[in-house]
């Protein structure tokens, strides 16, 4: 049993000094503090990454299909009334969205950007609500106004009972309004005179669009929509104006749910037009993006980049249509977050690591220190003896 234990004895791998021999210095003395302390700030730091998530990300294939694209916006737009801006989305499949109204609310602002009226149901002049008259004579005992579409009716006995009705049967026919004087339902409204009372008001546009996961685009326009043998234009002819200052506010621009982390490239971007008319396009490359809590919550959502075109008139004419246009297309590169925790035993080996490591380097270090000074003594006592 004895020779056992004496055989254990010889694997001992850390062999003890007698005190006696032991030679503490200055030196090692603040080597130790400063290496207690490094060991310390180190530790806590291991700490702090194994108690909080890390997030790895990985980029795939996105092989999803038949899903939608949800668009968050808010712009503000300083120098254009709310009565004259739409909003159009298309898509490379050929779906449009014409003046969008669903889920879009407008603030109208004054000079200095203060609210004067919100419109949470989209543009233009509000309806009659007693009109006195019918089209061709005066309303009959309990008979129901019916206003004249003009010649725009889809079906027959349609009827268009404000200024809005019958500009938007105009713009489904694909016609433009060149006199809104004829027309009954504007002057009841005062169609011309809430556009001039708008006159240098600024409005603030925001809400959210839904779309085809396809490339496309969605503008800001003034006017009314209409498709004219497959071309895609703006009625500007019940403005009585050609030119619009489009100087713009991007408050909030996202494809989809905020996740902790994202950048949205163009919130807070501001332009401002210094042609009298132009067209300015945002060009945004969409990248597919899934994030996952340590939870196990899945996120599905977008981030993208963009750059940026200004268009501006020559001779004041514009060869296209004057807006703010945001162009986007899809990456088929999906990138994946997910949160997750440092083991315990990685922790543990970091740990031990640390320590390890700090101690290694200090008594390296210490060592270098005692035996040069204990050289340059040696030579300095040579140097006296000579």
């Amino acid at each position: 049993m004895e020779g056992i234990m004496n055989k254990l004895r010889h694997l001992d791998a850390y062999p003890k000094v007698n005190e006696d021999f032991y030679s503490r210095t200055l030196s090692g003395g603040f080597i130790t503090l400063v290496s207690s302390v490094v060991m310390l700030l180190l530790f806590f730091s291991e700490i702090r990454l194994y108690l909080h998530p890390v997030v790895e990300s990985k980029l795939v294939v996105d092989t999803s299909r038949g899903e939608t694209l949800r668009i968050n916006f808010d712009v503000t737009f300083p120098a254009i009334a709310c009565s004259i801006l739409s909003l159009d989305a298309i898509d490379i499949s050929g779906e449009q969205h014409l003046d969008v109204k669903h889920d879009i609310v407008k603030k109208r602002l004054d000079v200095n950007g203060n609210v004067i009226e919100v419109r949470p149901d989209g543009v233009g002049s509000r309806k009659m609500e007693k009109p006195l008259q019918r089209q061709g004579g005066r309303l009959e005992h309990n008979e129901t106004y019916c206003g004249s579409c003009y010649g725009a009716e889809s079906i027959d006995g349609e009827c268009c009972n404000s200024c809005e009705e019958v500009r938007d049967a105009y713009r489904m026919k694909g016609w433009a309004m060149s006199n809104l004087d004829l027309i009954e339902q504007c002057k009841r409204e005062g169609f011309f005179q809430k556009i001039k009372d708008e006159e240098g008001e600024g409005c603030n546009i925001y809400g959210s669009l839904e779309v085809k996961k396809v490339a496309g685009n969605f503008h800001f326009a003034p006017g009314k929509s209409f498709d004219q043998s497959n071309i895609h234009v703006h009625d500007l002819q019940a403005f009585r104006k050609n030119r619009f200052n489009l100087s713009h506010t991007i408050n909030r621009l996202a494809f989809g749910d905020h996740f902790p982390g994202v950048v949205n490239p163009l919130d807070g971007v501001q332009w401002m037009q210094k042609q009298p008319i132009g067209r300015y396009q945002y060009f945004i490359k969409v990248v597919p993006t899934m994030y996952k809590d340590e939870n196990g919550h899945t996120i599905q959502t977008n981030q993208f980049s963009v750059t940026e075109h200004f268009k501006g008139a020559e001779r004041g004419l514009l060869d296209n249509l004057a807006g703010v246009f945001f162009i986007y297309d899809l990456s088929p590169i999906k990138v994946t977050f997910a949160e997750g925790h440092v083991s315990f035993l990685h922790f543990l080996t970091n740990v031990c690591a640390i320590v390890g490591g700090v101690f290694a380097v200090s008594g390296i270090i210490d060592s270098c220190i005692y035996h040069g000074q204990k050289a340059m003594k040696k030579k300095m006592e040579i140097g006296k003896f000579n």
